[in-house]
């Protein structure tokens, strides 16, 4: 019998980001870091090497830490292949320590998962899948650069659900151009129909360095009013059929919420794997440089593989609490703010209490949150909070 009672020390959570730069084409919208083009096994073979070496060189210093998300972006995931895929997270988990509940999610793009590939990627330990669907006309997904149809989407989600994906999500886009509103209302009917558990509306952004930038003055994209009117109908209509709103774009039933991006917005941490993938960890935030030569020489020659790398002031921590959380249904709450940064919540409130009698934002069981109607602006209203925050001076201590 122990002289003493064995106290285990809890675990601090960790999230693992790996980003797979390589996807069949490239979008007219895409902005990400990718290679889009024919297939080159020979670069995914070495790219495989990089990743796994990586992890292995990474893992010790994450010894204090269970993991309970894991995230495959892109580029596009799905066009690497399970047996990629089933490696780097079976060097995750035999270097990590995973925990049994992790949620592990792939992206996926319908033309390129297949029933024995998803059966695959069941089996080694992926758990949720994230199809971009985008719309269901095959002209808009064509004019959007998309390489598949609806019809192979819709085929995407049951080759999901046979291969045993209990957690399925579809993204969707709106104000794309010449899409109209009756279109989307549609999109929206049809796409609900395909009975996931997560669904995510986002709205077109036309970003610099992007085909769509080069002509977008000609693509007749609906203008920012029409773009609202859309969103206002997602929210309204995906509330309607159980799909509740946790964040500005994304909406799931009970129990679906996406676990590894509320990371991001709640602040929490995580390690990022592949180039241009970003981590914060340990107090810091660094992020990879979006080259993927460079990446694959740097891990190679354990040489430099950071574009940036940063501590974190308590001051922009605050801030960044005020820009991730108002993103979220959670929002913020005062007493948490003010133990948090040691910072007073008045100059917040006030500002709060001014957008309030506009319905902006409202205040819910001691929390402030964004109304959908706040979401749309939540730029401008998170500039106009950041600016009171600036101009606050900090709290000697907490009464």
């Amino acid at each position: 019998m122990a002289l003493f009672p064995v106290v285990e020390s809890k675990k601090k959570s960790l999230g693992i980001y790996v980003h797979i730069p390589f996807c069949r084409s490239k979008c007219e919208y895409c902005d990400f870091y990718s290679i889009g083009g024919a297939r080159d096994q020979e670069l995914m073979d070495k790219y495989l090497e990089t990743v796994i070496a990586h992890i292995r060189e990474a893992a010790p210093g994450a010894s204090g830490y269970e993991v309970d998300t894991v995230y495959f972006g892109g580029g596009t995931p799905s066009f690497f292949g399970a047996t990629g895929l089933g490696k780097i997270f079976a060097e995750i988990d035999r270097r990590f320590d995973v925990s049994r509940d992790a949620e592990v999610t792939l992206e996926a793009n319908p033309d390129s998962v297949t029933q024995p590939m998803l059966t695959h990627l069941r089996r080694v330990g992926f758990n949720r899948i994230s199809i971009g669907v985008q719309t269901d006309l095959d002209e808009q997904l064509k004019a959007l650069g998309r390489p598949h149809t609806y019809k192979q989407a819709q085929q995407a989600v049951s080759l999901a659900r046979r291969a045993g994906f209990d957690n399925i999500s579809v993204d969707l886009m709106f104000g794309l151009p010449n899409q109209s509103r009756e279109q989307w209302m549609n999109t929206l009917r049809n796409v609900i129909d395909l009975k996931a558990d997560h669904i995510s509306c986002y709205g077109l952004k036309v970003e610099p360095n992007t085909r769509l930038w080069t002509y977008k003055d000609c693509a007749n994209l609906p203008d920012d009013d029409a773009q609202a009117d859309m969103y206002f109908y997602a929210v309204e209509t995906l509330e309607e059929f159980g799909y509740h709103q946790y964040e500005i774009s994304n909406f799931a039933k009970d129990g679906f919420i996406c676990r590894h991006n509320m990371k991001y917005w709640m602040g929490d941490e995580y390690l990022g794997f592949g180039p241009c993938a970003a981590s914060d960890f340990a107090g810091k935030r660094f992020t990879i440089e979006p080259d993927l030569q460079k990446y694959m020489d740097g891990i190679r020659t354990k040489g430099v593989i950071l574009s940036e790398c940063d501590s974190i002031p308590m001051r922009e921590r605050a801030g960044e609490y005020i820009m991730l959380r108002l993103r979220t249904v959670d929002g913020l709450e005062a007493s948490e703010y003010t133990k948090s940064f040691l910072l007073p919540f008045e100059p917040l409130e006030k500002k709060l209490l001014q957008l309030q009698k506009n319905d902006f934002c409202v205040l819910q069981n001691g929390r402030w949150r964004l109304t959908p109607k706040g979401f749309m602006v939540s730029n401008s209203i998170i500039l106009q909070l950041l600016d009171a925050q600036q101009k606050s001076k900090p709290l000697a201590k907490i009464r």
